[in-house]
Order: C-alpha cells, then sequence, then structure tokens
C-alpha cells in the first residue's frame, strides 16, 4: 500500500505549522463532515468545547485522542488528514470503516492550544490528573472512554527535539511505547497486544525514516491517561511526534504519523494478534535525552584574561508573539558536550567569540553573537 501517496491525497492542507488551535479545527468539523458524526462532550475549564468525531460501523473500537497537551499539535493535523481518509472512497478506508469504530477527540485541551502551553487553563498538565479528574477536560477523557468501551486506545502526543534514538546520532522523529499497567512493568495480554501493533507500525516506519524511531520511556505512572487505561485492560499505544530534519512546523511527523495510524490499522484488520513479538518491541531502541537544537563546537573566549576553547548550546523556545509560534534560540549548555549531537552544527575553528553583554557565552542568553569580528550569529543562525 502506498501511504505517502493516501497523505498527499488526503493531507487537510489549511493546518499546517505548529500553532493549531480551536478556531482551525472547529470549521472543518462542522463543515466537512457529516454533522451526524460530529458532537460536543462537553466544556474545558474556559467554555470551550471539546468535540468529538465518530465514524465506522464496525465491532471492534478505536479511541483515539490528542492535543491533551495543547502545544502538541502535530498528531492533531494528522488526525484531520486521517478522518479525510477515512470519508473517502478508497478501498482500504471503506474496509476498515466497516471493520473499525472509531471515536475521536481530535483536540482535548481547547484552552492550552489557544495559550500554546501544555497544561490546560487551570495550570493541570491533563496527563497527570488519570487518577484525581480534577479538570473538566480529564473527566470528559475518561467518561467517552468508559461509554465508548474501546478496543484499543491511541495517545497521541508530541515530543521535544531533545530526543535521539539510544546513541546512534539520530533524532527520534517518531516514537512508541505500550504504557505499564503496573508498578513492575510486567507484560499481560493486554500490553503484548499494544506491543505487537507497535512492531507492525515500527516495521512500516523503517522504509520511510530508517534509524529514527524509538521507544519512550516506560516508567509507571497511574496518573498518566495511558497507563490508567492500559490497566483498565484497554491495550493502549502512546505515539509520540518528534522532530525530523528541518522540519520545525513538523510536517514530515505528521505524515509519518499518518502512516503508523493506517499500517497500524491494516495490521489490526489482518491479524488475530496472538503472536508474542515483545522482542521486536524491545529491540526498538530507546529515546535519549542527547540532542540540542544547534551546537557551537571550537569555539574560542576571552576568560578572565586568558583565551581558551570551548563548546556551546543552544536550544529554540517556542514562543507564542502575535498568534505566531516564534523558534527563538537561548543558550542551554556551555562545555566539553560530549555524548551530545545536534540538528545543526558550526565549527567555528578557534575563531573569537563575542556579543553585545560580556563577550562570553551564558545560560538562557540569546544567540546572538559574532566569532572573528565578522561573522554574525543571529537568534542562533549564521547570518548570510
Amino acid at each position: 500500500m502506498n501511504y505517502r501517496k493516501l497523505f498527499s491525497i488526503y493531507k487537510q492542507e489549511n493546518l499546517f505549522g505548529r500553532y493549531i488551535t480551536l478556531s482551525h479545527i472547529e470549521p472543518i468539523l462542522l463543515n466537512n463532515f457529516n454533522k451526524l458524526n460530529v458532537s460536543v462532550i462537553g466544556k474545558s475549564v474556559l467554555e470551550n468545547p471539546i468535540y468529538k468525531y465518530q465514524i465506522g460501523i464496525g465491532k471492534t473500537k478505536i479511541y483515539l485522542w490528542s492535543q491533551m497537551h495543547g502545544n502538541e499539535s502535530t498528531t492533531t493535523k494528522a488526525v484531520f488528514d486521517f478522518i479525510n481518509f477515512l470519508n473517502s472512497d478508497d478501498n482500504f478506508a471503506q474496509k476498515i470503516v466497516k471493520q473499525f469504530t472509531f471515536c475521536i477527540l481530535p483536540m482535548v485541551n481547547p484552552d492550552g492550544a489557544k495559550l500554546y502551553t501544555r497544561e490546560n487553563a487551570n495550570k493541570v498538565d491533563l496527563n497527570r490528573d488519570a487518577v484525581n479528574l480534577s479538570q473538566p477536560e480529564s473527566v470528559l477523557l475518561k467518561e467517552a472512554f468508559e461509554d465508548f468501551k474501546p478496543n484499543y486506545c491511541f495517545n497521541l502526543h508530541d515530543q521535544r527535539t531533545i530526543f535521539g534514538v539510544a546513541t546512534t546520532g539520530k533524532p527520534a522523529t517518531i516514537s512508541f511505547l505500550a504504557p505499564s499497567y503496573n508498578e513492575s512493568k510486567e507484560y499481560n495480554v493486554t500490553r503484548k497486544v499494544a506491543a505487537n501493533v507497535i512492531v507492525a507500525m515500527n516495521k512500516e516506519l523503517q522504509k520511510h525514516t530508517p534509524g529514527q524511531v524509538g521507544r519512550f520511556d516506560d516508567g509507571f505512572n497511574l496518573n498518566c491517561i495511558g497507563d490508567k487505561f492500559q490497566s483498565l485492560n484497554v491495550p493502549t499505544i502512546l505515539f509520540e511526534a518528534g522532530h525530523y530534519p528541518n522540519d520545525y512546523n513538523r510536517e514530515i511527523s505528521r505524515e509519518l504519523i499518518f502512516i503508523s495510524l493506517l499500517s497500524g490499522l491494516q495490521y489490526i484488520s489482518e491479524n488475530d494478534i496472538v503472536n508474542n513479538e515483545i522482542d521486536d518491541y524491545l529491540l526498538i531502541p530507546q529515546n535519549n535525552v542527547c540532542f540540542y537544537d544547534i551546537i557551537y563546537r571550537n569555539v574560542k573566549i576571552n576568560y578572565d584574561g586568558k583565551e581558551k576553547i570551548t563548546n556551546f548550546a543552544a536550544q529554540y523556545k517556542e514562543e507564542l508573539i502575535n498568534n505566531k509560534i516564534e523558534f527563538n534560540a537561548y543558550v542551554v549548555a556551555i562545555g566539553n558536550l560530549k555524548d551530545t549531537f545536534s540538528h545543526l552544527e558550526y565549527n567555528a575553528n578557534n575563531n573569537l567569540y563575542s556579543d553585545n553583554e560580556e563577550n562570553i557565552p551564558k545560560i538562557n542568553q540569546k544567540a546572538d553573537f559574532i566569532l572573528d569580528k565578522t561573522i554574525k550569529f543571529v537568534n542562533g543562525l549564521k547570518k548570510v
């Protein structure tokens, strides 16, 4: 199956970039699809509607939700690409809407999406609220789960650019996890089923982004919604859309999430998942915090009257300014930077560093500086 071609056909073109809010998705839900499939299941802290989209007539029920962290929008874009596909006359789409029923919450945290924050309007991380259910969004997510009684749960997120695949030097563009269901992190039948689906998705992704799929940390926390649903004996899969080189808008990651969804469903539709592929699942390399956005190596600085050679790294902060996300580079690490990687690297070739402050890089300082009095860097990047 040509998943890339399907993505190009069904991509929701007017959803682009990192800032995706209720105002972007609401017109699509209300105007592009059968209104009988769309409903409001409740309101957020700030009284914004939380939408549900349901489609399919099959006995196997899949519960998907996205953007429970407001600043994690990549999978929301992929969800709409996926919904477009489900509404098409493609043969595989027609097959899966007959075999599956999908309950989709495309934006669990509309308040956080508007503010571009991880938390909701009460500054609560909804993915640490699965037990207390202290927030209206958490309650609605759980109630929809109980009403729908799914056979599988797909928990859709973004991850930061800091993650790499083990020590390979490759970014973790997509990561998966079959969450733990207990403190011992054992593999019961439910968790094994989730792991088997991940193995199938990983096999497909290796054709498109070889070596750039990671396995997320499986530390158990019942306050996390994935761990909670796994503990309730529903196979649950965490999807994490990460960084692909030069793809800060996460459009390639979006395509890979779309491919993951379709290949995972194809596997479920064609298999009674009884095989124990846990060994293949555990062979997926673990995520490793080892990446910076930019590293500057072999930089000469004048420190207390003595010249020395050092390295420093910058990380982008995603800052919401005038309803746009700006990527602003700040210094985050200085020193040897051994065993670290970067999405972009400059060799300063022992040229002298200077800036408009104290002429040495400092933590949390904007990455604006000059090398050798002539080579100017603005917002972390060399100015041409």
